[in-house]
């Protein structure tokens, strides 16, 4: 009796596992493999095809199931060998990689963002060279941008200089000309991973002003020695992506995930937790941890960080960091 029900869990256990998988390998031969969607969608239906074929005439079933993996296995296989690039035909927004070089407690970053924009597909490029003294670090903000669901943000990095400068860094994909995001598509390889290094005019103010999102912003409670580590980490990374480009992964190396990854880096990262997926209670979880102002009961502290208007009223203006910044809780 006890046999019987161990082999019976295992079974169920294992259908699960080859339903998901068949259905994950289809999708990645749909969306990674060929361009052609006839050829695409027929290697597709023959994977599925052939796993139940497998799955249904080799006995015992358990035996069958295990062989049905194969296919999704061969796949896997050749999924992970696929390598991303940094020379595409890529959207003008995304179409250069920054660097950073160190020179004592110097950086200078090439290619940092500052777009002037007449709408969000409309604007002037004007990419920057810029120099920032890493000794001058106040510390480090987080920027929650929601554009429709609130459980999903996007979150943005940005470090307070002594000098009244604010370096933005965002996570995203890099999208082709004519490529536009889908959550779907974000879990296979579809987009590389690419680092927004901006200025804050240009990452927040495309999204209030011209993307109607609904922006707050956090002062994080962090040593200033502690957000300098972070930003070198940042840096460190954007310039092995400029050499070797990564994938982007909705779940794995996402806006989010990723910033905890640096965190770890610095030692600041945390234990795992359900909001660092569902991102838009990331303010609630950081109030648990006192990582943001507890002052004000949590309502408050939002209601008072969300700076859409503020952003909005600031415009293109050259003080548009203090501007945003202005009646914000727990400043420095």
């Amino acid at each position: 009796m006890v046999g019987r029900a161990v082999r019976l869990i295992a079974t169920l256990a294992l259908f699960v596992i080859v339903v998901a998988g068949v259905a994950w390998a289809a999708t990645a031969l749909w969306f990674d493999g060929p361009e052609s969607r006839v050829l695409a969608g027929t290697m597709a239906g023959g994977l599925a095809l052939v796993s139940i074929l497998l799955a249904a005439l080799v006995r015992p079933f358990l035996r069958g199931l295990a062989l049905a993996l194969l296919p999704v296995a061969t796949v896997a296989l050749w999924w992970m060998s696929v390598p991303p690039s940094n020379a595409r035909d890529w959207a003008p927004d995304v179409a250069r990689t920054a660097r950073a070089t160190f020179d004592g407690s110097r950086v200078t970053i090439q290619n940092v963002r500052n777009f002037k924009y007449r709408s969000e597909s409309d604007y002037d490029q004007r990419w920057e060279t810029r120099t920032y003294n890493l000794d001058g670090i106040h510390g480090v903000d987080l920027f929650l941008s929601f554009w429709g669901p609130t459980q999903i943000a996007h979150t943005i990095a940005s470090w307070e200089f002594d000098n009244g400068q604010h370096l933005a860094i965002s996570i995203e994909t890099r999208k082709q000309k004519g490529q536009s995001y889908s959550a779907l598509r974000g879990f296979f390889h579809q987009y590389e991973l690419y680092y927004v290094v901006a200025d804050e005019r240009d990452l927040v103010g495309l999204r209030t002003n011209y993307r109607d999102e609904q922006v707050y912003l956090y002062r994080i409670r962090v040593p200033a020695a502690q957000a300098r580590a972070l930003l070198v980490d940042y840096l460190d990374e954007v310039n092995r992506l400029a050499d070797h480009p990564q994938w982007y992964n909705a779940v794995t190396q996402n806006c989010t995930t990723t910033i905890r990854g640096h965190a770890q880096n610095v030692g600041a990262g945390g234990r795992l937790d359900w909001r660092l997926l569902a991102n838009g209670h990331l303010d609630e979880l950081l109030y648990e941890r006192g990582q943001i102002d507890t002052d004000l009961p949590l309502a408050d502290l939002r209601a008072r960080s969300n700076i859409t208007e503020k952003a909005k009223a600031a415009g293109d203006s050259f003080d548009f960091s203090i501007r945003i910044r202005q009646g914000l809780p727990g400043g420095r």
